[in-house]
């Protein structure tokens, strides 16, 4: 992975984000998530067709890894209770954690990497609506699957309903298997960790954490090959979209701002706000916009040299309105 800069993603925020904005932004649109997976379950026949389609495809094309791989993870315990608890857990830790840390320790590029993952994420519901299927775990026996985490279940929180807790197996899709954001989110960790961190442990668990959640989530017959394939797919279109998404943000938050300040102003105000000089200007300017230059006397006009009588020549008209009229 190079550590360049992807175009178009790492503008600098104008205003810095605020930690209580951000946390109920991200529950929001985690809370949506589950919601829509709750409400997209899809028909159990399809959901299972759709999921034997693709064990064909895989064959088709000699990629079934998963019948290996999930025997193994039953054979060997130390293997296997592991990868439960790795499906289990981080999803949910290493991708909050790293949010957190990019908040406070890359502020810069945080903006960019959450429209990112919050982008792919909801193009992964579009695909859980189009195309519900169901994951090895609940196929027939017939086919050679074995859900590890109910094989597993009493070394865990876990019961034998996916990764959900005893008890509320039923408030998850378990038809939301393709495509596999279990392995979309790692992808996205990893990208983060390579590109942000620093230190050769660092890059390593930027290269160890997906794949080994690509290998965990076909072992413990959650996903196919090709649900992990389609999860990388969507967090490189949500990528490329990411920046289209952050400039109609801005849009719709300065169209926001302006309609917020247009605020009209109050009768007479504009009266009031009307600069001194303006008034001093004012008085200089006589009938019909004339205006008489500095010094020029205006008719009839008192002046205080013709308190004691007129200017010798003056006319009567020249002459102040106190001044006495000329002896005939």
């Amino acid at each position: 992975m190079p550590h360049a800069e992807t175009p178009g993603t790492e503008a600098v925020p104008a205003t810095r984000m605020r930690w209580w904005t951000e946390l109920p932004l991200i529950l929001l649109v985690y809370a949506c998530y589950s919601a829509g997976r709750l409400v997209v379950r899809g028909d159990v026949s399809d959901a299972v067709d759709h999921g034997l389609a693709l064990l064909r495809i895989e064959k088709a094309l000699y990629l079934n890894a998963e019948h290996p791989l999930n025997r193994l993870f039953t054979r060997e315990p130390w293997i296997g209770i592991p990868a439960d608890f790795w499906y289990a857990s981080l999803h949910y830790l290493v991708t909050p954690a790293l949010l957190v840390w990019l908040f406070r320790s890359r502020a810069v590029h945080y903006r960019a990497a959450r429209t990112w993952l919050m982008t792919s994420t909801f193009i992964g519901l579009i695909g859980f609506t189009l195309l519900p299927t169901c994951p090895p775990r609940l196929l027939d026996p017939s086919h050679g699957f074995v859900d590890t985490m109910a094989y597993y279940s009493s070394w865990g929180w876990w019961g034998g309903e996916a990764s959900a807790p005893r008890g509320l197996g039923g408030m998850t899709n378990q038809y939301a298997a393709m495509p596999s954001l279990h392995v979309g989110w790692a992808l996205w960790c990893g990208v983060i960790l390579w590109k942000y961190g620093r230190g050769r442990w660092t890059r390593t668990a930027a290269v160890v954490y997906p794949l080994v959640t690509t290998i965990v989530v076909m072992g413990t017959a959650n996903h196919y090959f090709l649900d992990a394939l389609a999860g990388a797919a969507v967090m490189g279109a949500g990528l490329l979209l990411a920046p289209y998404v952050m400039r109609y943000a801005d849009v719709v938050k300065a169209r926001f701002r302006t309609a917020a300040t247009a605020v009209p102003a109050a009768p007479g105000a504009a009266d009031a706000a009307v600069p001194a000089a303006s008034v001093a200007t004012d008085a200089t300017i006589v009938s019909a916009g004339c205006q008489t230059s500095a010094g020029e006397r205006i008719p009839r006009q008192r002046h205080p040299e013709s308190r004691y009588g007129a200017e010798p020549g003056a006319s009567p008209s020249d002459a102040g309105e106190g001044a006495p009229a000329p002896a005939r």
